[in-house]
């Protein structure tokens, strides 16, 4: 069972990570000028693909890597807009590590720790992959494209 925690939408409006109860959720920590930023149409286009199955993608910028989502809601939706035609869920900017960490990312970390056991995140586009129960949280890695995620995906729906 999803945990209660409060979500923000980039757009200001509120809701719950248990509204996403029963769906496959794809999460990630994404940014506009990253090496990984191409990664946006490989997520839009699995969201287009497997929505109606049931897989939802969240997307969460973080400005915690390199200062690399320096943008504001409104940029930062204008960019995954215009430049990856992005329609899945995007949610106010995060911290994914330290002192402010969100509620959300120090559930994940701790359900699903990296390499060696290690919590924290390593940079933009970790990929947290939640069963349908949200019992199986599973991490993939910045570089991890769309043929690992597919296939995860789709083992899960």
């Amino acid at each position: 069972m999803l945990p209660n925690i409060p979500l923000k939408r980039i757009d200001g409006s509120s809701e719950n990570l248990q509204d996403y109860a029963g769906k496959v959720l794809l999460i990630v920590n994404v940014a506009s000028r990253c090496g990984f930023t191409p990664q946006y149409r490989d997520l839009q286009n699995l969201y287009t693909t497997y929505k109606d199955q049931g897989l939802e993608i969240l997307g969460f910028p973080c400005n915690q890597f390199g200062a690399q989502e320096p943008g504001s809601a409104e940029q930062i939706q204008s960019f995954c807009s215009t430049n990856y035609s992005v329609t899945f869920p995007m949610f106010d900017k995060v911290d994914v590590n330290g002192s402010s960490t969100h509620p959300l990312y120090a559930f994940l970390r701790e359900q699903a720790p990296g390499i060696l056991g290690t919590t924290g995140i390593k940079w933009n586009f970790t990929k947290f992959l939640v069963s349908k129960d949200g019992q199986s949280i599973a991490r993939m890695a910045s570089a991890d494209g769309a043929g690992k995620m597919e296939a995860a995906i789709k083992q899960l729906l």
